[in-house]
Order: structure tokens, then sequence, then C-alpha cells
């Protein structure tokens, strides 16, 4: 395929009247070969420039470095737009009322809303239910009773159960109580078989998911969809996907496969045209606060600690195995003790990384991430989605859950993202989150003191870079809005103008 990122192919730009975030002079800024070449004082004469530069006025309007999601689940992001959404259930009984609407108005087999994995009878699939502050618990009987004997599905917002009925049971060949839950390794199980829709169907999709997240400033995101990634982008990309610059993490099933094929996190991908690279070495070491298997110190009101699902020793293991293959591990860990296991490993490795989720850290261990290199990859909307969860599960520690001050101020690297389709695509909502702790509908400020400013926002959104500057990448977001000085609602929706990847416009222009 031709190179889109091909530096030599990209024309001169020039990016007229712009300004920097809490300044008003307007700026020119220059990029040539793919990078921001030169950032002057605005001058109207452009006859200066050669003769093939192109110039857009952009009228005052602000730059910012291209904003990156560090966590993202692209496929699932992209099919839960096309399925039945369970989000605005409060209980069991009304996430059942909405499946049983569902049902009595669409009982077609057909893809769309709904759409699940092929088989015999099209399952329906829904996502996003929240059980953890349900009053009432999910059954088996309580959803056969809506379901007219359809196989149904349905994810939790946090992918890490699904509430199956029996004729999904049946058809998938899985146990299920009296509750119908699958969690953790059983529940990925299912959801990357109710995933296998043809490539026709899914990649249309992604692609609509990448334009929508090149409109919000979006320029790359690391994907550790739970599968063999490189050759699904592959093929995007080699399809015309060229909305963003994407890192497709690797799982520990598949190391050896990636080792055998050259691949280490970084490394460009061949034929990807510069728009993919070989992320992360995933690996999950606990569970989630909605199905309380996230690893505590303490237990939950109910009992039980959590679920440690690699033990101290094989986590060891893989990440020296990673340090060897060149492989960056991320390690999820959301309870306090599995941040604590997590950070006695990378330690004993002898080796940086990441910690996916970071979501309930110990005070002893914030300083651990700084003194460590470890970054904390962490998703600031889950604080408010998961507030009264965690209030529920973590009484009287939750001013140690979602610790974004206290990691920052601890020496530690952040790097925000979504979790998508646990909360959306969106680095505005959670830049929003994280600098506002609250949402917009009257609710107070959780935690206020965990709170980031806006610029520490942006820069951990942007891999650090903070403010465009000479020599960058041209991966440019352009705002009508000044970031620092917009109002919180603003702030939250704000509109962009103009995307670029490597120079070249991925959204406006």
């Amino acid at each position: 395929m031709s190179d889109p990122l091909d530096p030599c192919r990209a024309p001169d730009l020039v990016l007229a009247s712009v300004r920097h975030p809490g300044e008003e002079i307007c700026l020119d800024v220059h990029l040539r070969a793919g990078a921001v070449s030169a950032i002057i004082p605005s001058r109207r004469d452009s006859s200066a420039l050669p003769a093939a530069t192109r110039v857009v006025d952009l009228d005052g309007r602000y730059v910012i470095p291209g904003l990156w999601d560090e966590h993202v689940h692209m496929t699932q992001w992209a099919l839960a737009s096309n399925r039945l959404d369970l989000s605005g259930a409060g209980s069991a009984r009304e996430a059942a009322a909405v499946v049983g609407a569902h049902m009595a108005g669409d009982t077609s087999a057909g893809a769309g809303n709904g759409a699940g994995a092929p088989g015999p009878i099209q399952t329906l699939v829904g996502v996003g239910f929240r059980d953890a502050i349900w009053p009432d618990l999910p059954s088996l009987d309580l959803l056969d009773g809506v379901t007219r004997g359809r196989p149904t599905a349905l994810i939790s917002h946090d992918l890490h159960s699904v509430w199956l009925n029996s004729a999904a049971a049946q058809q998938y060949g899985v146990p299920v109580d009296a509750g119908g839950l699958l969690r953790e390794e059983p529940a990925f199980d299912l959801t990357r078989e109710l995933g296998q829709l043809p490539d026709a169907v899914v990649d249309p999709w992604v692609w609509q998911a990448g334009q929508a997240a090149a409109a919000r400033g979006v320029v790359g995101i690391v994907d550790f969809e739970m599968t063999w990634n490189p050759d699904a982008w592959l093929r995007r990309i080699s399809g015309g996907f060229a909305a963003l610059r994407v890192e497709a993490g690797v799982y520990p099933q598949d190391l050896d496969r990636a080792v055998a094929e050259g691949l280490r996190t970084g490394l460009s991908v061949a034929g990807a045209g510069g728009l993919l690279s070989v992320g992360p070495l995933k690996v999950l070491i606990d569970g989630s606060l909605n199905t309380r298997t996230a690893y505590c110190v303490d237990p939950y009101p109910n009992g039980g600690h959590g679920l440690l699902t690699v033990s101290e020793a094989e986590l060891l293991a893989l990440l020296v195995r990673a340090r060897q293959a060149g492989f960056v591990p991320a390690v999820h860990a959301i309870g306090d003790a599995a941040n604590q296991v997590a950070l006695d490993a990378f330690e004993a490795a002898g080796i940086a990384g990441r910690v996916e989720h970071a979501q309930f850290v110990r005070s002893e261990d914030f300083a651990r991430f700084g003194r460590l290199g470890v970054t904390a990859s962490v998703q600031p909307a889950h604080a408010l989605d998961d507030r009264d969860a965690a209030e529920a599960n973590w009484p009287g520690r939750t001013d140690r859950s979602f610790p974004l001050r206290s990691l920052l101020a601890a020496g530690a690297t952040l790097a925000l993202g979504s979790d998508a389709p646990v909360a959306p695509l969106d680095p505005w909502i959670a830049m929003s989150a994280a600098t506002a702790r609250a949402r917009l509908d009257g609710r107070g400020p959780w935690h206020a003191e965990q709170a980031l400013t806006r610029q520490e926002a942006l820069t951990s959104s942007s891999r650090g870079r903070g403010r465009l500057r000479v020599g960058d990448p041209a991966d440019i977001a352009v705002l009508d809005g000044d970031p620092l000085t917009v109002s919180d609602a603003e702030f939250a929706a704000m509109p962009v103008a103009a995307t670029l990847v490597a120079g070249r416009f991925t959204y406006g222009g």
C-alpha cells in the first residue's frame, strides 16, 4: 500500500493564526515532513513560502498536541454501539424489562442493534449493566422469563461478567448456576466468541469508531482487544483505515507467537503505512470492582478479598520474559492488593512498565510508581461511574481510590484513557472527570482532593507533550476554545475544529 504517513509525500502545511492555550499571541505553525518545523509569530504575507505550501487560516483557534487514549478495546467499543444498551438499568428487573421490550419490538435475527455471534438462532447481546449497585440479583429464571427462548448474553460494563439465559448457556456450551453469571476468564472467552462476526460487518463499525475518535482530537490508541490484534489492524489499514495511530497490545497466550515473528513493543509493523506498531504485553492479575473480584487487602462487605488470577511467581516469570523479549508489561491491577503484587513484580524483575487502572492503591505504594518508573494508566471516568460501588465495597477507604493527585504527587507518570467500551472513547470526558471529579448533573465532586489541573490532564493525555513544540510529530488537535479557561461544561464537550496525524488532516481541514 502507499504510505499515508510517508514524510516525503506529506505536503508542507502552515496552520496560520493559532494560539497556545492560555496565551493571546497568534502564531503560525509550520509542518514539514510529518513534523512541526517552526512556530513563529503570525504573518499575513505568505509570499515567502514555497509555492506548494498550503496555508490554513484557523482564525485564532487553539492548538494542542494530539490526544491519545491509552487503553481501549476497539472491537468491543465498535460492537457496543450496535448492541442493546443496558447502562440505564437500575436493577436486574429493569435490565430484564429492557431486554423484554426489545424482544417484543424486534424479534429479527439479523445484524444491527443487539447483534451477536452467528449461530443457529442469532444471539441477542446487550452491554453496559452494572450489577454491583443493583438492589436485586441477576438470575437465570428472570432472564429466561423475558427472552422467549432466544439465546441472550448480557455483557457487564467492565467486561468482567456475562449474564446468560438458558438458551445461550446451551448454545455456547457453558455451565451456569441459578444466577446465570459467568465471571472473569469464562466471561472473557464467551465475549470473544460473541465478537466473531464477519470482518465485513465489524471493520466498517471500527472505521466509524475511528472517525468519531478523530473528531474528538484523538491521534492514537493503545488497543487491548483480547485477541491477536496485529493482523486485524493490518487488514483494516490496508483497506484504507487512516484515522488514528494504533499500538496493538499482545496477551500472554500470544507472546510466543509475537517473539517468533520478531515483534517487540514499539516496533512499527511493516505494510501499515506508519500507523500500526506493537503495543505492550497485557497481563490481567485481578478482576474488577463491579464483579467484586478486584483483589483487595481488606475483605469486601459480603466477604472475600477478590481474585488474584495470576500467581505472584507466574507474574514475575512473565515480566522477566517480557524484559528479555523487548516487551513493556502492562499489568491490569485494580484492587490495592493487586497493585502491591504488581509493583513487587516490577521491582523483582528489574523492569519498568505500566499498571492498567490502579484504581485502589495502598498509601505506602504511591511513591513506588515513581521510584520504579511504572506508569499509572488510568481511566478517570471510572471514578464517576463507580463512585457508589466504591463507597459500598471499599467503605472508609475511598480517599485512596482513583487516586490521581496522590499518584502524580508521588512522582508517578499518568497516562489517561477510557477502557472503551467501559467508558466512551472521548478524551474530553476522561479529562473532565480528572479535573472536576463530578458529572454535570448537580451531584457534588467526589474526593476533589484527587483532581488534576487542566494542564496536567492535557499533558497526561498527550504522552507528556502538553504543549506543541518544534520537532514534535505533527499530530495535532485544533480547538475552538481555550481548554485552560473555558467552563467545566465546555471543557467536557470541547469542540474540536480539526485533527492531524503526521501533518495530514484526519478530521476537519
